[in-house]
């Protein structure tokens, strides 16, 4: 999960600008859909922070989209804020259903949708400054940098999705076909060979600050990261 990063599922251009103006001046990172379908391919590999959907989309509606990460394991978890214009009960029962965690009715502030983000992250566990800590080890998401003890860490763009899969999962074990989903992407094919060998680069480039052994090897699945003390 790519922390402090929201996906704005939004069809309206004007609405679409003003969101993502409001939540940039908050410090949050923004991934713009403008349908279902185009919003279903970003959520292919890292995945955001939370997303946010508009009900009335072209093709798919926001509605069935929920439904839709709800049922997929990739996504079951991620916090979903509904934006609609639609304020009668049944319409707020019906999105509930749908698996969304909160509900805001159209016209509403920035200010008040910053709030309710903010919330949610809370309510979900999600850091909302955009910082992962797992022990002396830090992740930086907006700055894009790793340090243990202050003393910045070297790798490549692979290694850093990579850790900060493992980061934002701790003592979770994945297989290697779940690595390539979350870190490369499900339209994306490679062997699983390849999560091997960024795993070893990952590990080398921890190994100076003594913190390698952290990303862990599980026999007969693929591999944990358990924080380091």
């Amino acid at each position: 999960m790519t922390t402090n990063t929201i996906l704005l599922v939004e069809d309206e251009p004007d609405i679409r600008d003003m969101l993502n103006f409001a939540l940039t001046r908050a410090a949050f990172q923004v991934w713009e859909a403008e349908s279902a379908e185009d919003a279903m391919h970003k959520l292919d590999g890292l995945l955001p922070s939370l997303v946010i959907i508009d009900w009335m989309l072209p093709g798919m509606s926001g509605v069935e989209l929920a439904r839709r990460l709800r049922k997929d394991d990739h996504t079951r978890h991620l916090p979903i804020i509904m934006l609609t214009a639609r304020g009668e009960e049944s319409d707020k029962l019906k999105s509930f259903d749908s698996g969304v965690d909160d509900y805001i009715v159209k016209p509403f502030s920035p200010r008040e949708l910053i709030a309710r983000v903010k919330a949610l992250l809370r309510r979900s566990g999600a850091p909302d400054d955009g910082v992962l800590e797992a022990g002396p080890i830090s992740m930086n998401l907006a700055a894009h940098q790793v340090t243990v003890q202050g003393e910045v860490v070297k790798m490549g763009p692979t290694e850093f999705r990579l850790l900060e899969m493992f980061m934002s999962n701790p003592d979770r074990a994945f297989d290697r076909s779940q690595l390539l989903d979350r870190v490369w992407g499900r339209s994306v094919y490679v062997e699983e060979r390849t999560v091997d060998v960024h795993v070893l680069r990952l590990r080398k480039a921890l190994k100076p600050y003594g913190v390698h052994t952290a990303v862990q090897t599980v026999r007969g699945v693929g591999y944990r990261f358990t924080p380091p003390r």
